[in-house]
């Protein structure tokens, strides 16, 4: 009996050590630690961002509003780090309990420490779901629409559940003119949930019908956010057939909140009527010794046909 209570156990340790083995294996794979590069003249730099709900209701713990005032300032570094002329940002809440969106801290913070920046994609929370806005230069662009859509079969209904009766999950989205004269351009913002695949395919189906007026304007169009999938899944395919191409994101964008890329992106930048000309990349870095969110922000540069 001792004998195979000894061998059980150094079984038990060689997997338990081949299992660390493999996962320091995939962290060191899906790292990248690149130099943040300036924006190449006349490029348009698109980033997008999860930055993790606040739970208002508690005051300690993660992702509580105590936990907001720690990740509040590497935040805002992360931000002014990135330097994009559009980012999309998704999780921006700050959630107590049903659909009130009246406070939103990371979005009053943000744009506070950044007068340069509005925010497109917002409005009266009971009109307009303002948990994935858009923030963009506000001397470069103008906003010349908005709009939203939930991943649901009553789309036009605000809040309303995703396909399978979970959580609300949705589309934001903008067109933007540039003050200088160049041509406009479209951003949509998607957020698809993350444990069901038939609701991230029917999500990805209902966003090729929203998006196809858009492409069909022959105007840019920018198709970003947290997808919860991988490049060459079957949901990144359907996306795919609209002719949006996806730029290859190098390593994780989602690290556990710990540091700990495991996994290829889940963040995409997707783009048709536009040339990638640097990037994409992904920041995978603490600021003030903090993560400000458990993803990265992923951004790259292109220039408008």
């Amino acid at each position: 009996m001792r004998h195979i209570l000894r061998l059980t156990l150094k079984w038990l340790i060689l997997a338990l050590l081949g299992l660390t083995l493999v996962a320091c294996a995939l962290h060191l794979s899906n790292s990248e630690d690149a130099a943040l590069p300036e924006p190449p003249e006349d490029s348009l730099r698109i980033a997008t961002y999860n930055v993790h709900y606040i739970l208002l209701n508690q005051q300690t713990g993660d992702w509580s509003v105590g936990d907001w005032d720690r990740r509040k300032g590497p935040m805002d570094a992360a931000f002014k780090a990135v330097n994009a002329d559009v980012i999309a940002f998704q999780e921006m809440e700050s959630f107590a309990r049903g659909s009130d969106g009246s406070v939103n801290l990371t979005l009053d913070f943000l744009l506070a420490q950044n007068p340069g920046y509005a925010a497109a994609a917002v409005g009266d929370w009971r009109e307009f779901p303002s948990t994935q806005p858009i923030l963009y230069r506000r001397a470069a662009f103008r906003v010349a629409d908005q709009g939203w859509f939930f991943f649901s079969d009553t789309p036009d209904v605000i809040y309303s559940r995703t396909f399978n009766g979970s959580y609300p999950a949705f589309a934001s989205w903008a067109r933007f003119v540039p003050l200088d004269g160049g041509p406009a351009f479209w951003v949509m913002n998607v957020h698809f949930e993350y444990k069901s695949g038939s609701n991230r395919l029917l999500s990805a189906e209902l966003v090729n019908r929203r998006i196809a007026p858009m492409i069909a304007s022959g105007e840019p169009v920018f198709l970003v956010g947290d997808l919860n999938a991988r490049l060459g899944s079957k949901t990144m395919e359907t996306l795919e057939a609209t002719g949006i191409a996806f730029a290859d994101v190098p390593g994780s964008t989602y690290h556990f909140n710990r540091g700990l890329n495991l996994f290829g992106a889940i963040d995409h930048l997707g783009y048709i009527g536009a040339t990638p000309v640097q990037g994409p990349l992904v920041l995978q870095r603490q600021f003030g010794g903090e993560w400000p969110s458990d993803h990265y922000p992923v951004f790259a540069d292109f220039r408008l046909r």
